[in-house]
């Protein structure tokens, strides 16, 4: 396990102890790479493992966007052009729209729903709008993956769906949505947008804290079997905005626990944390040891991933075998006093022993 709290320079030891507290806190034994930083200096306030390699799933399409974005800023195309649904479109994977092959939508609705629906047929709908085909949108993530400083990311289609050579980290996933925030001010209130309307359809996005986080407002959410939940989120409060990349969590809730924990840790240490030197995402050193991506489909609890079914099978037998040890037990227990003599008078008059209570079955892995 590995942490950077980005301090530099001479500390107390009153200092490094909380900051050692923190990490640890921070970093529980099971969470992927992770990484919270200062939107606008870029200044890093923790980090653990930002090199290694990871699949991105979803968050790809921050970078679809930022590439929508662009053509919107350079007058290709406008909110109010219209993108067709392709036979590849509509061959997506939820999540995504459902709409029929040869249906149109306007750009801007297309862009809610990659960001707050993060549908997938929404992406691809986008790419072959600006790019012609999937393939030739790529490259061009690539390009602007490159020309971000994005160098252990590679794209090979918009919206994040299983392919073993997409691959991003969390250091470059910070860079990116910096770059999103810097670059493209004007649409920012799409990241934040809790919900959308699709005719009598009513969309709302995947990002809970959005909901339960104080100052939450973006960014976008992510997962595939193989990743686990994925997450960038960020907040803002007394005009500091801070952001948090949480990679590879086993459930929808432990990422949401983690990130909206990394964000508090940010605002209540952020202060002091001024006084010394710290790195930025752009300056600190590559870590030697960064890995490669590697499916984490085994460890993560999910319907989808088929793990989800044998884990609560796993826990209903367990809380089986306790509740029939507790009823053995307590028959047994019932049975002694009747054998039982006091002094000074007969089985009749000693006082039954009390039945141990049965403990509550443990809930089900996964609730």
């Amino acid at each position: 396990m590995k942490w950077h709290i980005g301090i530099g320079g001479a500390c107390t030891r009153k200092v490094l102890s909380v900051v050692m507290a923190s990490a640890l806190v921070l970093s529980p034994a099971t969470a992927g790479p992770a990484l919270l930083f200062d939107a606008g200096t870029g200044r890093i306030l923790y980090a653990e493992d930002q090199d290694d390699q990871w699949y991105p799933a979803s968050l790809t399409k921050i970078m679809t966007a930022y590439l929508v974005f662009e053509a919107l800023k350079d007058g290709k195309i406008g909110l109010q052009d219209k993108v067709k649904v392709s036979e590849l479109a509509h061959s997506q994977a939820p999540s995504r729209l459902g709409l029929p092959v040869g249906s149109e939508i306007t750009v801007e609705t297309a862009l809610q729903a990659l960001i707050i629906k993060s549908a997938n047929d929404a992406a691809v709908m986008l790419a072959e709008k600006i790019a012609g085909t999937q393939e030739a949108f790529a490259e061009r993530m690539n390009a602007a993956a490159r020309r971000l400083g994005m160098s252990r990311t590679n794209y090979v289609n918009p919206n994040g769906l299983p392919a073993p050579e997409q691959v991003s980290t969390a250091r470059d996933l910070a860079r990116l949505t910096i770059a999103v925030v810097r670059d493209h001010p004007g649409y920012a209130h799409y990241w934040g947008m809790e919900e959308m309307r699709m005719g009598k359809r009513v969309l709302r996005n995947h990002n809970p804290l959005l909901r339960s986080y104080d100052g939450s407002d973006g960014i976008k959410t992510g997962f595939i079997c193989d990743s686990g939940f994925n997450m960038v989120a960020s907040a803002s409060r007394n005009g500091q905005k801070l952001m948090a990349v949480v990679l590879g969590e086993t459930t929808g809730a432990n990422r949401s626990s983690r990130a909206a924990n990394l964000l508090e840790h940010g605002f209540q240490t952020a202060a002091w944390k001024t006084l010394f030197g710290a790195d930025s995402v752009d300056t600190l050193p590559v870590a030697a040891d960064a890995k490669g991506a590697a499916s984490i489909r085994q460890s993560v609890i999910s319907i989808v991933c088929g793990t989800a079914r044998r884990r609560v099978a796993r826990g209903r037998s367990k809380a089986k075998a306790a509740k029939a040890k507790a009823g053995a037990v307590a028959a047994a227990a019932s049975k002694t006093p009747s054998k039982a003599k006091t002094a000074g008078g007969s089985a009749a008059e000693a006082p039954k022993a009390k039945a141990p209570a049965a403990k509550k079955a443990p809930a089900a892995a996964g609730n």
